[in-house]
This record gives structure tokens, C-alpha cells and sequence, in this order.
């Protein structure tokens, strides 16, 4: 039995039917308005897009932008403000992984600079912020490593573009990142030493002297490591920590004869 015996002559006028609606509402999609867009023109209406704050659409043009302009330096421009939109929209993990493309496969682009302070930048707003949320946050609830990812991106463009117009803000925002670092290891520090754990947190404040002797934070753990070794007896390692400490801090705001840690760290402003 052939298939159009089987179906029959009414059946078959009715799935003839039923494939014409059907084709005929595949055919009524959406069309894609930017289908015959120039470059130039794509990546004009990216612009107005993300002028207005509509950054899914800036994205979505830009990505098309890439593959239509590939090879090209509009391509690469594409590329960057691509991740740009991508960080104002909430979508970081991307915006890093087309950074991270970007700089990997264009070490000769000029738009190499802004790339790497972006990459610094998605990772500093995120988790550290701007300084009055960081003054009111516990340094215990931020991720460490996106911060030490944001050092080693805004160091890469100060060491390899010092006369960028974005080293000066990177190298800012470097120091900032390094105090805060510190900070974290002195509060991990302090918190040790409040529940006893002396060993622990002397070495937790050394590990905070070691790497960062230059920031502020370096004077409480100095303290916190002489009070430490003086709860474990540890004399001579007590009195070098002392003599440390009073020599670089002479007016140190810690005392080290007994007591505890203070409850107000050098970063909590107000």
C-alpha cells in the first residue's frame, strides 16, 4: 500500500493544509532588520543602543558586528565594547572570557591598554567597590582572588603601557587593592588571635608583614604578632615584633602590652 492510498484523498488535502500552515508561520519570524547593515552601520546603532542603556542589544549587535567585520579593527573595537556592555549588564563571567580572548589574540592591538584596565576594572567593582560600601562590608565576605586578579591586570598595563592615560587610575586603584589585601589578612589575623588560636594568627599578621609592608595595615599586624608571641611565651620573637613595630610606627595607636586586638581596623573610616 503506497503512503497516499493509506492516507486518503480528504486526509491528504488536510495535511497538505496543515504543512501550508505550518510553513507559512516558519516564514512569519521575526525578520533580523540588521541582516543588510553595512559595518559601519551595525556598529553606529551599537552605539545609540548603548548610549540608551539597552546593553543586551548593544551586545547582541556587537557580536554580530565581530563575525561580519572579522579581521578588521572594527572587528576588534566591536570586541572590547562587546565586554563593556556585557560588565553593565550584569554578565561578568563573559565579560572576562571576551577579554580574555581579546588580549590573548591581539597583543599588538592598540585597544590593548583599555582591555586590560577593563579586564582590572570587572573585577575590582565587583568585589571590592566603590570605598564607602568597602568601609561598611567585612573584608571576610570578599573574593580574595578576583581582587588579586584585578592587581595583576592593572599591573600589566602599568608595566607595559606606563604612558597609557589608564595607568594613572590603574596604578591608584593597585594601591588600593594592596591595602586591602592587607586588610583581609590582618582581619583573619585578629580573628584568630580573639579565640585563641595565637599560632595561627602570628602567623597569619607575619604572612600580612611579608607581602605587604608598605601598607597601613602592616602596624596591626605587627602588634597582633608581638601580643601573640607574648601569649605563647615565645620572649624573643615577642621583643623583635616590638622593636619592629615601634621602630617603623614610632606613635603606633596599638598597644602591645597585653589587652586584645582592637575592634576598629585601620580601613573602617567612620
Amino acid at each position: 500500500m503506497n503512503v497516499m492510498s493509506w492516507i486518503g484523498p480528504s486526509g491528504l488535502r488536510a495535511a497538505l493544509a496543515t504543512a501550508t500552515v505550518v510553513l507559512a508561520a516558519c516564514g512569519s519570524g521575526p525578520k533580523d532588520e540588521s541582516a543588510n547593515w553595512t559595518p559601519e552601520k551595525l556598529y553606529s546603532e551599537a552605539k545609540d543602543e548603548a548610549a540608551a542603556g539597552a546593553y543586551d542589544k548593544a551586545a547582541k549587535l556587537y557580536e554580530r558586528l565581530e563575525g561580519r567585520a572579522a579581521g578588521t579593527p572594527l572587528a576588534q573595537q566591536a570586541q572590547i565594547e562587546r565586554a563593556y556592555v556585557l560588565w553593565r549588564s550584569n554578565e561578568k563571567a563573559e565579560a572576562l572570557s571576551v577579554l580574555e580572548r581579546f588580549i590573548k589574540l591581539n597583543p599588538s592591538s592598540p585597544g590593548l591598554d583599555y582591555a586590560l584596565y577593563l579586564q582590572g576594572i570587572v573585577n575590582f567593582n565587583d568585589n571590592l567597590g566603590i570605598l564607602g560600601k568597602f568601609a561598611a562590608q567585612d573584608l571576610s565576605e570578599r573574593d580574595q582572588q578576583a581582587a588579586r586578579d584585578s592587581y595583576q591586570s592593572f599591573k600589566q598595563l602599568v608595566d607595559q603601557f606606563p604612558r597609557s592615560i589608564y595607568a594613572e587610575d590603574a596604578q591608584v586603584r593597585m594601591n588600593y587593592i594592596v591595602n586591602s589585601l592587607a586588610a583581609y589578612e590582618v582581619h583573619v589575623a585578629r580573628y584568630y588571635f580573639r579565640r585563641g588560636a595565637y599560632v595561627a594568627a602570628a602567623n597569619r599578621a607575619q604572612q600580612a608583614v611579608q607581602e605587604f609592608q608598605h601598607s597601613p595595615a602592616a602596624e596591626e599586624a605587627l602588634a597582633i604578632m608581638t601580643r601573640s608571641y607574648d601569649r605563647l611565651g615565645l620572649n624573643e620573637l615577642r621583643d623583635d615584633a616590638k622593636r619592629v613595630l615601634e621602630t617603623n610606627f614610632p606613635q603606633t595607636r596599638f598597644a602591645v602590652d597585653g589587652g586584645n586586638a582592637p575592634d576598629k581596623a585601620w580601613w573602617k573610616i567612620w
